[in-house]
């Protein structure tokens, strides 16, 4: 079923979606074992995953870590309403799903603005009798136009989980990103949540190679950043324990073996 969805323009809804050349979306959907994607995704992707073979363990660890902070964000803090920016094509174990399996009555706002997600949106918009689910075609660069159509579906006077995940590396200018993350966070009550995770500089330099490459192929570039760049974007909050740290060291499960630390850190925080 489907509930308080934001309807996209007529623009939106008709751009055409090229199968020619490689998207960042399906071949992020590619190493997650997704099938929305295309052979050129997959050709794209296993030439980068070529020259850094430890990128499908850096997507699928940074699905986990959401999966682990959600999961918290239900069952420890209680939250029932998320506001997810940059969601990407859907696979398995989203961010609805995940918080709606533990709180049916948990209501989720998927942002995005890519034709291509806006295709899947109906995949998406799927929710429990009790809860609900959105989504608002609109860019990161837009706070203001993101969180009036996020009020259509949640209550943002009530604790609401804010979820940055990979989307912050998409926007080049880091003063500009982090103004927008506070931006976003000042409009939340007390008692919500940040996360957010993204990928990092300092730990995997053929990670960084392999980026800086695709970067420079034309691409729709991501900028990998300094830890202590992504640890700044939780300023004014209070982070949980560990803290900002590689996503497989972010509250592993109790059985998980130790994990070395990959170039992707994330974190999760709290508005007092």
């Amino acid at each position: 079923m489907t509930d308080h969805a934001t309807t996209p323009g007529p623009a939106a809804a008709h751009q055409s979606i090229d199968t020619s050349v490689p998207h960042s979306a399906r071949i992020w959907n590619y190493w997650l074992g997704g099938k929305d994607n295309y052979p050129v995704d997959e050709a794209a992707g296993d030439a980068y995953s070529a020259v850094f073979p430890g990128i499908v363990t850096v997507a699928r660890s940074s699905r986990a870590f959401l999966q682990r902070a959600i999961t918290h964000l239900v069952t420890e803090a209680g939250i029932r309403q998320f506001l997810d920016i940059g969601t990407g094509l859907p696979t398995v174990d989203n961010t609805h799903e995940v918080a709606q399996r533990l709180a049916p009555e948990a209501r989720i706002v998927y942002v995005d603005h890519d034709p291509m997600v806006l295709a899947h949106a109906r995949a998406l918009l799927t929710s429990t009798p009790e809860g609900a689910t959105a989504y608002v075609d609109a860019n990161l660069s837009d706070p203001d136009r993101i969180l009036a159509s996020a009020a259509e579906t949640l209550d943002l006077t009530r604790p609401t989980a804010l979820i940055l995940s990979n989307i912050l590396g998409h926007m080049p200018d880091y003063d500009q990103a982090r103004d927008i993350v506070g931006r976003l966070v000042d409009a939340l009550p007390s008692g919500s949540y940040l996360a957010i995770n993204d990928g990092s500089r300092g730990i995997d330099a053929a990670y960084e190679r392999a980026q800086d490459g695709y970067n420079a192929s034309g691409a729709v570039p991501y900028f990998l950043r300094p830890v202590d760049q992504i640890t700044a974007f939780f300023d004014g909050l209070e982070l949980l324990e560990p803290g900002v740290v590689s996503v497989p060291r972010w509250r592993p499960d109790a059985d998980a073996e130790a994990a070395e630390p990959i170039g992707e850190h994330g974190g999760l925080a709290f508005k007092r």
